[in-house]
């Protein structure tokens, strides 16, 4: 019998492309025609954040080589009310959905607290691909993730600054180098940061769930 299996395909660079659009009919399609133009393969669109007449969208494509990313880009950038704010060349591309199921199960096995807070930082850092990610305590820093992160005063007046704001603790909005969360029942805070890549409206209400996993996750690994 034949083997009807499809052969695998080999796949190129993988680049993420966040893109502002305007937010009428037709305009996603566009955008999709010119990476399909240049022979890119989308293989995933997450909407990150929408306004009024705006949304920024972020791309995964597939190209064949990197020498089409500067054709790529010019042909975006040709669709009427189209921006790139960011392009990205990564290992491999993240699955928001599922990278948040596998944080909040990772947690959830957590088998003591410091455990649950070395979890919260590095599992945070590699799903919001962070510079850094640190979790601190009044002026204590209970656990960071990353090479450099910012020293324990400044992390404690960025937490002390930012969960003070209304808007910011909901996750509206915030500083665009810096996400925060909030665990309530331990008056610990996490601090995400990522220079030159906005945190966009979506990732920290992501950012807000996992916050709330962790602190009820910590709640019950408290001795009886």
């Amino acid at each position: 019998m034949p083997d009807n299996e499809p052969e695998p395909r080999a796949l190129g660079p993988h680049v993420l492309l966040r893109i502002w659009l305007p937010d009428r009919p037709g305009a996603l399609g566009l955008v999709a025609s010119r990476i399909g133009a240049v022979r890119g393969d989308i293989v995933g669109i997450d909407v990150l954040e929408r306004g009024t007449d705006v949304a920024v969208d972020e791309f995964a494509v597939e190209l064949e080589n990197l020498d089409l990313l500067p054709v790529l880009v010019r042909e975006i950038e040709e669709v009427d009310g189209a921006s790139i704010e960011e392009v990205r060349v990564v290992e491999s591309f993240p699955d928001p959905r599922l990278d948040a199921l596998e944080s909040a199960t990772r947690l959830c096995e957590a088998t003591d607290v410091a455990a649950l807070q070395d979890i919260l930082v590095s599992h945070t850092r590699r799903e919001f691909l962070a510079d850094w990610s640190a979790l601190v305590d009044g002026d204590e820093l209970l656990a960071a993730a990353g090479d450099v992160h910012p020293d324990p005063s400044m992390l404690q007046a960025l937490a002390a600054g930012t969960t003070a704001s209304p808007r910011v603790a909901d996750g509206t909005t915030g500083p665009a180098d810096l996400a925060v969360a909030r665990l309530r029942s331990h008056e610990a805070t996490l601090l995400l940061g990522r220079d030159g890549h906005p945190f966009r409206r979506r990732e920290r209400a992501q950012l807000l769930a996992l916050a709330r996993v962790a602190d009820r996750a910590w709640e019950l690994l408290k001795p009886l």
